[in-house]
């Protein structure tokens, strides 16, 4: 199986900004055991900002450019930092891809990453996919990680895209707001009913949300891929998403 699993900021870090050691750990040694099983691994990883702002003397999230992008250049060290260390542990070795919106509008672009992430699929390594925060702008952002993981899903031609987020999935009603909002085991059709069931970004330390989620699982069903939201906040769920039981959200291609 070709596996894209993408991770938010919110899963990765703690509230107050800096790195879950923890939880970045058990997703590092359950991908690792995912791939020892002859699995490929795609990680599309949020985390660079709001890894900046724990290491820089900030209270919140950047609302202006400048500074966003300095903290994507702090962060993005401590990042790659990280799973360089934690992947190596388990003998595997991973590849920094940083892209912006232009980079994947570009045929020729496009193309040239296609064929560099094939041919590190083919050599063993683990892509480690993010937005190259520090030089993107508004122009030529992808936006959201989440759309980033459905595009790369596709380009790829992955069998599953795992989004794991901080919540178990999709829910008839924001379940931060309502405690009797029911889990939607499985959807086969994005309606406009659906649609509007989702909000904006979960915490302040992300830029996506259940709509971001619900447009890059748009982008896979188009693409003939499953995709499945998830809760990260225990990585072990992998495993049981691989062993085919049902976890979080399923979303169904036609």
């Amino acid at each position: 199986m070709r596996l894209v699993v993408k991770v938010g900021t919110s899963t990765l870090s703690h509230h107050t900004g800096s790195i879950n050691i923890m939880r970045v750990e058990k997703l590092c040694r359950t991908l690792s055991d995912i791939k020892n099983a002859g699995h490929e691994v795609l990680l599309v990883s949020s985390g660079a900002i709001g890894m900046g702002v724990g290491k820089l003397p900030l209270t919140e999230r950047p609302r202006d450019m400048a500074t966003s992008q300095a903290a994507a250049a702090v962060g993005q060290c401590e990042l790659m930092y990280r799973y360089d260390k934690l992947f190596s542990e388990y003998n595997h070795t991973v590849a920094q891809i940083l892209l912006t919106g232009e980079d994947l509008q570009d045929d020729v672009r496009r193309s040239n990453i296609d064929a560099t992430l094939e041919r590190l699929l083919e050599l063993g390594a683990l892509p480690v996919i993010n937005e190259n925060d520090t030089v993107a702008t508004e122009e030529i952002a992808v936006g959201d990680n989440d759309t980033l993981s459905a595009i790369v899903a596709a380009n790829v031609k992955a069998d599953l895209l795992v989004i794991l987020t901080d919540i178990d999935g999709l829910y008839d009603s924001d379940p931060r707001r309502n405690p009797n909002a029911v889990l939607i085991r499985e959807v086969r059709e994005i309606t406009p009913e659906l649609t509007a069931k989702a909000g904006g970004a979960g915490t302040s330390r992300g830029t996506g949300g259940m709509a971001t989620k619900l447009s890059a699982a748009r982008i896979c069903m188009d693409a003939g891929i499953p995709v499945i939201i998830a809760n990260g906040r225990d990585p072990l769920c992998l495993y049981d998403i691989m062993d085919g039981k049902s976890v979080g959200t399923r979303f169904v291609p036609a």
